[in-house]
C-alpha cells in the first residue's frame, strides 16, 4: 500500500471510530433532528422510482425489484419486468431472487455468533478447522498461517477468483475436500493484501459446519434466518414455487437467454441464498439497528457490538479519487473490506455499508447508511447486473436532495454540565471556575491572560450575548455549542479528558457572522 494512501484511511478511519460514544448509563437510543424525514423521504419516492425504472431499462435487465428501509422498517418497494420473462410472472417484493455475494456477511455473522459463543477464534489457524488446507505451501519461508481472520477480511494470500468462483457453487463437499488436498496456488502471503474471495467464503462454510457440527447451511438457517422471521430465505431453489422464483438470464439485447440455475454446495457460503426483498429487508434492519451503541435490548441474533465488529474497516481495499458527487464535484472515497461487507468514507464524512452480488443469471446491491438510518437495496436477474450505481443514486439522492439528517446524539450529563460551564468561563475567565474545570495541561498549553485576550476579542465580533444554544455532541466527551450574538455566533469547541471527572482538555472559538 501507498503511505499516502495508508495514512488517509487512517486518517479517515480515526474520524469515523470517534463518533462511537464512550460508554455511560445515561445513554440512550439517539433522536433525529428533523421529525419530518418520512415526509422528506415520501416527497422523492417518484423521483427514486423513476431512478429505478430509467436504470432498468437502460441495462435492459429482465426484472428489477428495489427496497428502502428506514429507521428499521421496509417503507419502500417498487419493481419493474419480469421474474419469469416466457410465463410473464412479474417480479415483486416477494419475489426470490438468488442474491450471490450478498450472502457472505450472512457467513461472516454465523462465524461471528460461534466465536461470541467460545467455540472458536479468530485468530484460529484455519488448518485446524479444514485439516486439507495442510497441503498448502507458505508462498514464503517467513509467511504467518492463514487465519479466520484473514478469510473474513479477504487477505488470506489466495488470487482475485471472481470469474473462476462465480462458476464453483455447486461443488459438493467431497469434490472441495479433494480440491484443497492438491493444494493451493498463493499470491501473497497472508494479511498484506485485499483480494476478493470467493475461495476464502467457501473455506468459512466449511469451519461453520466442522465447529457446529451441523451443515453450515443449518446452521445459519436455524441460527440467523428463522430467528429473524426470513421464512422465505432458502439455500436451494428447487424449495421455491415457480410462480415465486426468478429465474436468471444473459444477454443485454432484448432476446434474454435463460441461465441455468446452479444447485446449491459447499461454495453456497460465499453467494447461495435466495430471498425476497421483504425478507432482506428484516435483515437489512438488523444491520442499521447496531447503530449506535446504546443501552436498549440486545437482539437475540447477534450482539450489537458484533454486528458494529462486521462494518468496521478491516483490510484496506482502494481509494476512489476521481469519485463525484450528485453535482459533479469532486468526492474521492476510501474504500476497505470488513466482514462479509464493504465499507467507504468519503470526504462528506458519509459511511456506507454493503454489497454487491453478481452470479450468472443474477446481480444484487444493498448498501445501508449508520449515521442516518436507511438502506438502500435492489435485486436483478441478469448476469452481474450491476445495481450497485442506482442505489448510490438513490442513497446520495436521500442525503443531498431530501436531506435526511444523521442521527443526533444525547449529549452525556457531563458533556452537558461542562458546556454550561464553559459557557461561563470563556465569557468571564474566573479563576476558581477554571481550576473547577480545566485539564492539567491547559494553562501550560496557553496561559489564562491569552485566554482572557483571545476570547475577549473573539467575542466582541459577535457583539453583545443573547443566548446558548444547545452542546451538539460530537461524541460523548466532545461537541460544540453557539453562544448567539447580535452581530453572529462564537461556535464553542471543547474536548474532556478521559479523567473519570471529565475536564476541558482543548477548546477552540470561532466567530460565524450573521449572514
Amino acid at each position: 500500500m501507498k503511505p499516502a494512501a495508508f495514512f488517509l484511511l487512517l486518517t479517515l478511519i480515526v474520524r469515523a471510530v470517534a463518533a462511537e460514544p464512550a460508554s455511560t448509563n445515561a445513554y440512550v437510543t439517539p433522536r433525529f433532528s428533523d421529525p419530518d424525514r418520512r415526509a422528506r423521504l415520501d416527497a422523492l419516492l417518484p423521483e427514486i422510482d423513476r431512478e429505478f425504472r430509467d436504470h432498468a431499462a437502460k441495462k435492459n435487465y429482465p426484472g428489477l425489484v428495489w427496497g428502502i428501509v428506514l429507521d428499521g422498517a421496509l417503507v419502500h418497494t417498487g419493481a419493474q419486468g419480469f421474474a419469469h420473462v416466457d410465463k410473464n410472472i412479474p417480479a415483486a417484493a416477494d419475489t426470490r431472487f438468488r442474491i450471490a455475494s450478498m450472502t457472505k456477511s450472512f457467513t461472516a455473522l454465523a462465524i461471528l455468533q460461534l466465536r461470541d459463543t467460545g467455540q472458536l477464534s479468530l485468530e484460529d489457524h484455519v488448518v485446524r478447522h479444514v485439516p486439507e488446507l495442510a497441503r498448502t505451501a507458505p508462498l514464503t519461508a517467513d509467511a504467518p498461517p492463514i487465519t479466520i481472520r484473514h478469510l473474513l477480511a479477504m487477505s488470506p494470500g489466495f488470487p482475485e477468483d471472481n470469474p473462476w468462483g462465480d462458476r464453483q457453487l455447486a461443488v459438493t463437499v467431497a469434490e472441495f475436500e479433494a480440491f484443497l488436498r492438491e493444494g493451493l496456488a498463493l499470491s501473497n502471503v497472508p494479511g498484506v493484501a485485499f483480494e476478493y474471495s470467493n475461495l476464502a467464503y467457501a473455506l468459512l462454510g466449511q469451519i461453520i459446519t466442522h465447529v457446529s457440527g451441523q451443515p453450515y447451511q443449518r446452521f445459519i438457517t436455524e441460527k440467523i434466518l428463522r430467528p429473524l422471521g426470513l421464512k422465505d430465505t432458502v439455500w436451494e431453489f428447487s424449495a421455491v414455487p415457480a410462480a415465486q422464483l426468478a429465474l436468471g438470464y444473459r444477454g443485454a439485447t432484448g432476446a434474454w437467454q435463460l441461465e441455468p440455475l446452479l444447485p446449491d454446495g459447499t461454495y453456497g457460503a460465499m453467494g447461495g441464498l435466495l430471498t425476497t426483498m421483504n425478507d432482506f429487508a428484516r435483515y437489512a434492519a438488523l444491520h442499521l439497528g447496531a447503530w449506535p451503541p446504546r443501552n436498549d435490548p440486545e437482539s437475540p441474533v447477534a450482539r450489537r457490538a458484533t454486528l458494529r465488529e462486521m462494518h468496521l474497516p478491516a483490510m484496506f481495499s482502494g481509494l476512489a479519487a476521481q469519485a463525484k458527487a450528485l453535482d459533479g464535484s469532486p468526492q474521492p472515497i476510501v474504500n476497505a473490506y470488513a466482514f462479509g461487507l464493504g465499507w467507504s468514507f468519503d470526504s462528506r464524512g458519509v459511511v456506507r455499508v454493503g454489497h454487491s452480488g453478481g452470479l450468472p443469471g443474477f446481480g444484487s446491491n444493498w448498501r445501508f447508511y449508520p449515521d442516518h438510518g436507511f438502506a438502500v437495496i435492489s435485486f436483478a436477474n441478469l448476469t452481474y447486473a450491476g445495481t450497485g450505481a442506482v442505489n448510490a443514486k438513490v442513497a446520495d439522492l436521500l442525503i443531498e436532495k431530501a436531506r435526511l439528517p444523521r442521527r443526533t446524539l444525547p449529549p452525556a450529563p457531563i458533556l452537558r454540565t461542562r458546556a454550561t460551564q464553559v459557557a461561563q468561563l470563556v465569557q468571564s475567565w474566573d479563576k476558581a471556575l477554571a481550576e473547577k474545570i480545566v485539564a492539567e495541561n491547559f494553562f501550560p498549553d496557553r496561559a489564562l491572560e491569552s485566554w482572557r485576550t483571545h476570547a475577549t476579542a473573539t467575542l466582541a465580533q459577535a457583539g453583545a450575548i443573547k443566548s446558548v444554544g444547545d452542546i451538539v455532541p460530537e461524541n460523548q466527551l466532545r461537541g460544540t455549542f453557539p453562544l448567539h450574538g447580535e452581530r453572529g455566533r462564537v461556535d464553542v469547541f471543547f474536548t474532556l479528558t478521559p479523567e473519570r471527572d471529565p475536564r476541558v482538555q482543548e477548546l477552540r472559538l470561532t466567530f460565524v457572522p450573521k449572514p
